[in-house]
Parts: structure tokens; sequence; C-alpha cells
């Protein structure tokens, strides 16, 4: 596991999921309540991908050029800023338009008239 993710796995949970993790779910957060687009979120997150794998070279020793580490992060970082993305702008629907939608789940809204 330590060559697929260039690192230890104690580093990758730190700096990637936690850290950069935090910092992709606040990405989502703002995209999404300033209403911009969810593709804006996969840029953010790839370039928060190579600032994990930056400080997890730079702390842990990791492998700064490690192709198949920087995937596992950025694919970590996509999947937690989306999450994120599609909950605060289901919260937002359903409180911008309480007359329209109605929440449904986590990550989701519908008609009212349904």
């Amino acid at each position: 596991m330590t060559a697929f993710l260039g690192a230890s796995v104690l580093a990758f949970l730190i700096f990637t999921v936690v850290l950069g993790g935090f910092a992709a779910m606040m990405t989502g957060n703002a995209l999404a309540g300033h209403w911009r687009p969810a593709w804006h979120g996969v840029l953010y997150c790839l370039l928060l991908a190579g600032a994990a794998r930056f400080m997890i070279w730079g702390v842990a020793g990791g492998d700064l050029l490690s192709v198949t580490g920087y995937l596992a992060d950025a694919a970590v970082l996509i999947a937690v800023g989306q999450v994120a993305y599609r909950a605060t702008r289901a919260r937002n629907m359903v409180v911008q338009y309480p007359w329209l939608y109605e929440r449904v789940g986590l990550l989701g809204w519908r008609d009212k008239g349904r």
C-alpha cells in the first residue's frame, strides 16, 4: 500500500484525508454557497491534491512525484468536495426557495408539488 500511495498510510490519512478533506469540504461549501458550478470544485480539489502531495513529501518524507499517490489524493479530495457541494446546494435550495422545494435526504431536493 505504501508503494501505491507514495507514502505511509498514516501520512496519507493525516495529510490527505484529515487536512485535505477538511479543505475540500470547505471548498465545496463555499462554491455551493456562492452558486458556482460544481466543476470548479474538481479543479480546486486537483490543486488541493498537489498541496497534500507536497505536505506528504515535505513533512512525512513521501514521494513527491508519485502519480498513483496523486491520483489517490485527488480521488479522495474530489469525492469529499463534491459531497459537500451537493449537501450545501440541497440545503440552499430548500432554505432559499421553501415554497418550491422540500428536502429529500442529505443530498437532494424535489418539487413540493409531487
